[in-house]
């Protein structure tokens, strides 16, 4: 937002064009004075205004010769593949990412690119990277993106609350089933049980047919099965698929030390990390077509390991750093954009060894590939009759 404070630069000419009739008919000591006042208005060097009132006009001049351009065509293919490779992100996230990606992809074969372009990457502002996705969107096809009940004994046990916005430590996870019944949603049907880490941004998604309480058993076995550090909150809403006697038994046997926590009736910006996620990893893939069948359920399963990999090894995430408010609005500033897994590598959540392994996991994947054969395999299972999928799971 512009600081009404400061003059721009038509402001500043303008009234320079009012105190200039003044300052040629003042003798010495008042041309001081006039200079002294006018380089407080302006905020203008003492020299550049006696440039200016000295000129034979104050009117612009336009540039005489364009200058020449500081990014060639290798620098924006670069950013052109890097962009498709992370699925078109916006600049804030993808500035920092360029040159640890082009270096992985290079290491794939995916991109050869000289020392000086690789340079160049990793100084370019994200205006500059603004300006250049601006373009290519005009140009590139982008894949299509589809688009009270009161609590009861066991969530009254439970606290409400929000998981804090600046939580530092990995592990406070909230957690939301999305449900895949189609435009009539009778029967049983497949749900996308997500949860999210509010510290790290790391995303685990699993599919389940149903929501029996041995169905939502086994899609919270598979993801500790897969977390790489503990598990220390999940935060849900009040759904009793989430808060039944059960679960809460579950939960207890297979954490130690975890905390339950759950949303206030009717205030989904409770569980606002969750609930975005939902819609650009969950419903932007899957749109609202019905799945149903155990066979639908393997397929997207599959699926989620491969976006799994993609979005924690390799997405940038923003965080936010801080949060101002004033009398008319809030202010909000963001970290540098990174991967999940490098935020989760960044704490100590995670030990020596699990290190390593996500670190060689990292670098053996080709985020390009990943990418690619990601959407090949939705489309697949989109294409499949509604209820009837023949699916072979990816090797």
């Amino acid at each position: 937002m512009q600081d009404d404070t400061h003059m721009t630069l038509a402001e500043r000419r303008k009234y320079l064009a009012r105190m200039r009739p003044r300052y040629l008919l003042a003798d010495r000591a008042e041309q001081s004075r006039l200079l002294d006042e006018m380089q407080a208005v302006t905020d203008m060097h003492r020299k550049s205004l006696l440039r200016l009132l000295h000129s034979s006009s104050l009117a612009r001049q336009p540039r005489a010769t364009q200058r020449s351009k500081t990014y060639g065509a290798p620098v924006e293919d670069a950013i052109r593949l890097i962009w498709q490779s992370l699925d078109y992100i916006c600049a804030e996230r993808l500035t920092p990412a360029l040159l640890p990606t082009a270096q992985l992809l290079i290491a794939h074969g995916e991109l050869a690119l000289a020392d000086q372009v690789l340079a160049q990457l990793a100084s370019i502002s994200i205006a500059s990277v603004q300006r250049r996705l601006k373009r290519f969107s005009q140009d590139t096809p982008r894949l299509p993106r589809k688009g009270p009940e009161q609590a009861n004994r066991v969530a009254r046990s439970i606290p409400m609350r929000k998981i804090a916005w600046d939580e530092t430590e990995p592990g406070h996870f909230e957690v939301d089933l999305v449900h895949h019944g189609g435009p009539e949603p009778a029967g049983e049907y497949v749900h996308t049980l997500q949860m999210i880490d509010v510290a790290t941004g790391w995303s685990e998604r699993v599919a389940v047919l149903g929501r029996s309480q041995r169905a939502m058993e086994g899609g919270f076995r598979r993801i500790l099965e897969r977390l790489p550090f503990e598990v220390r909150e999940l935060h849900s809403d009040n759904g009793s698929e989430f808060l039944n006697n059960h679960l809460v038994r579950i939960w207890g046997e297979e954490i130690s030390g975890l905390s339950l926590s759950r949303s206030r009736p009717y205030q989904k910006n409770d569980n606002r990390f969750v609930e975005q996620k939902n819609a650009t990893l969950v419903r932007a893939y899957l749109g609202q077509v019905r799945l149903d069948s155990p066979e639908q359920t393997a397929a997207v399963n599959s699926l989620y390991d491969q976006m799994w990999l993609y979005y924690n090894c390799f997405q940038p995430v923003l965080r936010l750093r801080e949060k101002a408010r004033t009398q008319s609005r809030i202010i909000r500033r963001w970290d540098t954009a990174q991967p999940p897994l490098a935020r989760l590598l960044a704490s100590q959540a995670v030990s020596a060894t699990e290190r390593q392994r996500l670190e060689q996991l990292r670098a053996t994947v080709n985020p390009r590939a990943l990418r690619e054969q990601i959407y090949a395999d939705l489309e697949r299972l989109l294409k499949q009759p509604v209820g009837r999928i023949a699916w072979e799971l990816s090797a």
